[in-house]
């Protein structure tokens, strides 16, 4: 698959400014996560270990429960009636 140009300049671009300034410190770690992550994947029992406990982690979505959610807590509408006219 190709890469699409326009998001290879922007991940470029987004890279080279931190490289440049980095106010909230987002590369601070970058070297020992890297390291870390190396020695993770190094170890095969580890990374799939490690692999099926974040999938297990991530919790079940239900998109009613989202969307419910989300009118209670953003949207705030108001119910309203539908009559279905029957054939």
């Amino acid at each position: 698959m190709a890469t699409n140009p326009i998001c290879f300049d922007l991940r470029r671009k987004s890279a080279c400014d931190l490289t440049q300034s980095d106010p909230l410190l987002v590369l601070a770690d970058c070297a020992a996560c890297r390291d870390q992550v190396s020695a993770a994947w190094a170890d095969e029992v580890c990374w799939a270990r490690m692999s099926i406990l974040n999938t297990a982690r991530c919790g079940k979505f239900w998109s009613a429960r989202a969307i419910r959610e989300y009118c209670d807590a953003i949207w705030n509408p108001m119910p309203a009636q539908v009559t279905l006219n029957e054939v």
